[in-house]
C-alpha cells in the first residue's frame, strides 16, 4: 500500500491482516515504484497524492515495466484523477474516504481476475480476425505482434472476443470483469475500452473494432472466429 497517510495505512493493515493478507506500506512516491517492481507483491494499492512523486507518475513507472494489478485511491469527486489513472493502466479505483470492507472486496475481485485458473479453456486459444489470444499464457497478439495488456484489459478483451458480433452490456462487463455492480457515473469500463482501442487499433478493415452501442454497451467486430487447439 502506497499512501502518505500513516494512520490510514495502519488501519488498513489491521483490517486486512486477519483476512489473510500480508501488507507492506510505503509512504513516499519517489521510492514506491522501485519497491512495487521488485516482484514480491501480488497487488498495489496506490494513492494519487504522495510526496516526492505523485501517484500517477508512480503508476506510469510501474506500467512501463510491469502488469502487476494496481488499485488507485482517489479523492471523492475528483474524476480527472480517476480518468487519467485508468488511461495509464490502473485496474480499478476507489474514492476516499472508503470503507475497509469495500477495499477488501475490490482487492479480492482484482486478485481473482489476475490469478484466475483457465481450466475450462486450457489449450483453447481464441482467434478473431487479426487478434489471437492464448488463454493459457494470457498472451495477446495482433497481426502477429504481441500487445501488452493489463489484467483488466485482458479479461475485458476476452469477454468481447467470446461474444464477437453480439452486444455485451456495460452492466455485464462491469460485473464480470470488475467484479462489482455498475453505477450511473462509473466510467471505468469506458476507459478500459478506450485503452483497448488505442492498443489494438480503432478499426478492422471498414468496421469499428469495438463499437459503442449508445446507452447499452459494446460489440466487437464480427469476423471469422474460431478456437485454436
Amino acid at each position: 500500500m502506497i499512501d502518505d497517510d500513516v494512520a490510514l495505512c495502519e488501519l488498513v493493515t489491521e483490517y486486512l491482516t486477519p483476512l489473510g493478507f500480508d501488507v507492506e506500506t510505503v509512504h513516499r512516491g519517489d521510492t514506491a515504484a522501485d519497491r512495487a517492481l521488485e516482484g514480491k507483491h501480488s497487488l498495489v494499492v496506490l494513492d494519487v497524492m504522495l510526496p516526492g512523486l505523485n501517484g500517477l507518475e508512480v503508476l506510469r513507472k510501474i506500467r512501463g515495466q510491469s502488469r502487476i494489478p494496481v488499485l488507485m485511491l482517489t479523492a471523492r469527486g475528483d474524476e480527472i484523477d480517476r480518468i487519467v489513472g485508468l488511461e495509464i493502466g490502473a485496474d480499478d479505483y476507489l474514492p476516499k474516504p472508503f470503507n475497509p470492507r469495500e477495499l477488501a472486496a475490490r482487492i479480492r475481485a482484482i486478485l481473482r481476475r489476475s490469478t484466475a485458473n483457465q481450466i475450462a479453456d486450457a489449450g483453447r486459444d481464441i482467434l478473431v480476425g487479426d487478434v489471437e489470444m492464448e488463454t493459457g499464457t494470457r498472451v495477446v497478439r495482433r497481426a502477429g505482434e504481441t500487445i501488452e495488456l493489463t489484467v483488466v484489459e485482458y479479461d475485458l478483451l476476452e469477454r468481447l472476443l467470446r461474444a464477437a458480433g453480439r452486444i455485451v452490456t456495460r452492466e455485464e462487463l462491469t460485473k464480470e470483469v470488475l467484479g462489482r455492480s455498475s453505477t450511473p457515473f462509473d466510467r471505468s469500463i469506458d476507459m478500459h475500452i478506450s485503452n483497448l482501442r488505442k492498443k489494438l487499433g480503432h478499426r478492422v478493415g471498414e468496421a469499428d473494432r469495438i463499437k459503442t452501442v449508445r446507452g447499452v454497451g459494446y460489440i466487437y467486430a464480427q469476423s471469422a472466429r474460431k478456437h485454436k487447439k
